[in-house]
């Protein structure tokens, strides 16, 4: 587990440049690494399935290089994921699941694990649904496998929260005792510029917020209003807060997802889309 957080000031290097290898001509949701295998798991939504919250999971090698993708039909908006490594070798993905309409499209209302199958199809009776905070909506998750915790980004009368359990615990059903519940706080200045990802590392969790490049409110000379921040999760505290010109020479350049990964060292992968509309390209850096 790391001891101290992750310097969101440091200058961004690249990892993954302008990588058209996804299945669907959208954009990147969110992504989440299997760093046993050297896998990334890349979700997005599925051309014209924003309203019914259906997605599609790329697996990529660590060069952008596709190797499958599967269809995920009525799970969410795909604002988070997470990979689980288990000690007899198995790996489970973490996503969103039984997606509800609302304003800017379909969001899942509980969570789900399920093994990735190339070409397959999962629906909701596919896989078994969690619901671990009652009367929560938008529960969005993340797997830290450092600290051996999941985190689940909710609402509770639309005000959005954090809520971190062991790993074990949850998947044994066991939601009585949490090792954290915090508010989300300190992801922009301003507050209504979109929330973009958030990602788990041990006592530290990290979030995005920005939108895409505008001529108008958001001009690329600015190099964008993409902010990454950082708060610790015994105290709810907003440790540091951080705007980021990574991938600032990027069109259209949109803010989208985040990810730790731990080998060889720990660094902040931030995740960005570009490219045209009907052929988005997708960007991965790194801090520090």
């Amino acid at each position: 587990m790391a001891d101290a957080p992750i310097d969101l000031s440091a200058p961004a290097v690249r990892w993954l440049w302008q990588k058209g290898t996804l299945h669907e001509p959208t954009v990147l949701q969110s992504f989440a690494l299997d760093e046993v295998h050297q896998r990334l798991y890349v979700l997005q939504l599925r051309t014209g399935g924003a309203d019914a919250g259906n997605l599609c999971l790329n697996q990529l090698d660590y060069t952008g290089k596709a190797l499958g993708h599967m269809h995920l039909q009525g799970f969410g908006h795909g604002v988070s994921m997470g990979v689980q490594n288990t000690t007899d070798g198995d790996v489970w993905i973490w996503t969103e699941a039984a997606a509800k309409a609302g304003s800017g499209g379909a969001y899942g209302q509980a969570v789900t694990r399920f093994h990735f199958a190339d070409g397959a199809t999962r629906t909701a009776a596919d896989v078994a649904i969690r619901k671990p905070i009652a009367n929560s909506t938008n529960n969005q998750p993340t797997v830290c496998m450092t600290s051996k915790r999941i985190a689940i980004r909710y609402r509770m009368n639309n005000q959005p929260r954090y809520r971190i359990w062991d790993l074990d615990a949850f998947v044994a059903r066991d939601y009585a005792t949490p090792v954290a519940d915090i508010a989300q706080t300190g992801a922009h200045p301003n507050p209504s510029i979109p929330f973009q990802g958030y990602a788990l590392d041990g006592d530290h969790l990290y979030q995005l917020a920005g939108t895409a490049y505008d001529s108008t409110t958001n001009p690329p000379a600015k190099h964008g209003n993409t902010y990454v921040s950082c708060l610790d999760i015994r105290t709810g505290e907003l440790v540091q807060q951080s705007r980021t010109e990574a991938a600032s020479t990027l069109t259209y350049r949109e803010p989208e997802g985040l990810a730790v990964r731990t080998k060889p060292r720990t660094r902040l992968c931030v995740g960005f889309a570009s490219g045209e509309a009907g052929a988005r390209k997708f960007s991965l850096c790194y801090k520090p």
